[in-house]
């Protein structure tokens, strides 16, 4: 199929458009304008069509949609906690009213199109002690989560009228090799490998308390696919392991994998305000949708985070 991917140029849209091209769709990726264009979507026998885009421009989202795709991807958002908090405005209209008008857009060009609506766990907020099914009420508890919340609402709202089958992904913290280190796990990976350059023996870190339900990229673009073919429309799905890791279990394992005896070191200027205690997403309606379930090892994906950093 013609498979649409906006923020195309991010960390996971990289990796979705490899697994969509791989899959054998004809890939329509919509990058942000001046953006450097990975070689690999060049490659031979590759079906990737690149499209500058600024989904705050009302023009570019007609000049992709007018591509007429048969299904939508959509991950181009202000996908950082920290800038969200310092330009909430700015949070919610790129990823709440910019979505809602993708949809609209995408709804006067095509016929009954599949939209994936990619929003995020953060969604339910704090106060959970285990896993967190669908049905749990959002409670969002920083500016990230809430723009993302309402992009639901507008996103769905704005699909009722322009015929478009939207179903909502709801993916728990993911990484892997290409996540820049403004990310938790590779900000750890880095420093660790800058210690074992220099010798240092401790490490700044934030609060290493929270825990967290952390996936691999490629196993998360593996159930947006899935989900494009098998999501109910209207429904919303975690993409999650059910399996909750503390940040200190993740320092020492990273520790070990750059092998270097470092300890952490709490440093308060990076810490985040209104750090959610636990965040443990339940993956069995996305199982029971698709099939899906991780295939690849945390163990792997910090090597190969490790690995890709080093380089």
């Amino acid at each position: 199929m013609k498979l649409l991917i906006t923020g195309a140029d991010g960390f996971v849209g990289r990796w979705l458009v490899r697994a969509a091209r791989n899959d054998g769709h004809d890939v329509v990726a919509a990058v942000l304008p001046g953006a450097t264009v990975p070689t690999e979507w060049h490659d031979e026998g590759a079906v990737v069509s690149v499209m500058e885009a600024d989904i705050l421009d009302a023009s570019h989202l007609d000049r992709i949609a007018a591509t007429r795709p048969d299904a939508v991807v959509h991950l181009a958002a202000v996908a950082s906690g920290s800038a969200a908090r310092r330009d909430p405005d700015a949070a919610m209209r790129v990823n709440a009213v910019a979505s809602a008008d993708l949809v609209a857009a995408v709804g006067h060009h095509g016929s009954g199109p599949r939209f994936l609506h990619v929003s995020t766990g953060e969604v339910y907020g704090g106060g959970h002690t285990g896993m967190i099914a669908e049905d749990a009420p959002l409670n969002p508890a920083s500016p990230y989560a809430a723009s993302k919340a309402t992009a639901e609402e507008s996103v769905l709202a704005r699909a009722r009228t322009a015929n478009v089958d939207v179903v909502i992904a709801r993916p728990f913290p993911h990484t892997g090799p290409g996540q820049a280190d403004t990310y938790v796990l590779p900000a750890l990976a880095n420093r660790l490998i800058e210690a074992r350059r220099t010798g240092e023996g401790a490490i700044r870190t934030g609060n290493l308390d929270p825990v967290r339900d952390f996936l691999d990229v490629r196993d998360v673009v593996g159930a947006y696919l899935l989900l494009l073919e098998h999501g109910v429309s209207g429904e919303a799905y975690n993409v999650a392991s059910g399996v909750g890791r503390q940040l200190s279990e993740c320092f020492s394992r990273l520790a070990e994998l750059v092998d270097v005896a470092a300890t952490a070191e709490q440093d308060a200027a990076l810490l985040r305000p209104g750090d959610i205690a636990v965040l443990i997403g339940n993956p069995a309606k996305l199982h029971a949708a698709t099939g899906w379930s991780p295939r690849i090892p945390f163990d792997r994906t910090l090597q190969d985070l490790v690995d890709a950093q080093a380089h």
